[in-house]
């Protein structure tokens, strides 16, 4: 079984006290921190960019998790990898070439992610499933915080994860949008292994105490998946 990997999202946290926010997260028990970049054209909303970014790698020392939910995420790789991501995620459904912009992060010795949005089907993100290190599901739609879950994507996951790709590139499985302890045990169970979860740990008033019930659901879940789907 992958180990599991709990992400926080820094877009939901308190923006006044960014580094502290941070930190809260590492000390609460996080894996990465995830970073939502949003242009305001790729979806209906802005929020920070590169900066912000290498103010966030110098508050904490958990990985961050980039998310680039921009037009053009090609044109602004270097500045994020200059800022410090440790991985970044581009859309499939951005203006870029693709495979060209996964190769890129990959040279530069960053994990490389792709993302896709609840509509989009799966086979647009097949012929580069063996470039990628990490497939991305909008469990909402992407721009804002805080929507209800979309479990009609599970089935999209629970296909990425038995996809015969995944054979020689075991690539992560991770989840976005509405994920709370119920909704990540239920991602699991179809196959993700990497959570992000905004709005449920940022407004806790103990997210110690809701990453590790997050983190167990996780891992029955992962169990369920591994005897249902893989037979063990």
């Amino acid at each position: 079984m992958t180990p599991p990997l709990l992400a926080p999202s820094i877009l939901a946290a308190d923006y006044s006290r960014f580094g502290e926010e941070a930190l809260r997260a590492e000390r609460a028990g996080g894996d990465w921190l995830h970073v939502d970049i949003m242009d305001g054209h790729f979806v209906p909303n802005i929020s920070f960019g590169p900066e912000v970014t290498a103010a966030l790698k110098r508050s904490t020392r958990l990985p961050l998790d980039v998310h680039l939910m921009i037009v053009r995420p090609d044109l602004y790789l270097d500045r994020f990898i200059k800022a410090g991501a440790s991985r970044i995620s581009v859309h499939v459904e951005a203006s870029h070439e693709v495979a060209a912009t996964l190769r890129r992060i990959r040279e530069a010795g960053l994990g490389a992610g792709l993302a896709l949005n609840p509509k989009t089907p799966m086979e647009k993100v097949e012929p580069f499933l063996a470039q990628a290190d990490l497939v991305l599901c909008m469990t909402v739609e992407p721009g804002f915080g805080g929507q209800a879950f979309l479990h009609e994507v599970l089935d999209k996951v629970r296909a990425f994860a038995l996809h015969p790709t995944r054979r020689n590139n075991p690539y992560r499985i991770e989840v976005d949008g509405g994920i709370d302890a119920a909704t990540a045990g239920q991602s699991a169970e179809a196959g993700a292994d990497t959570f992000v979860a905004g709005t449920s740990l940022f407004a806790s008033h103990d997210m110690t105490r809701d990453l590790a019930a997050m983190r167990r659901c996780v891992e029955e879940g992962l169990r369920r998946f591994e005897k249902t789907e893989i037979g063990v």
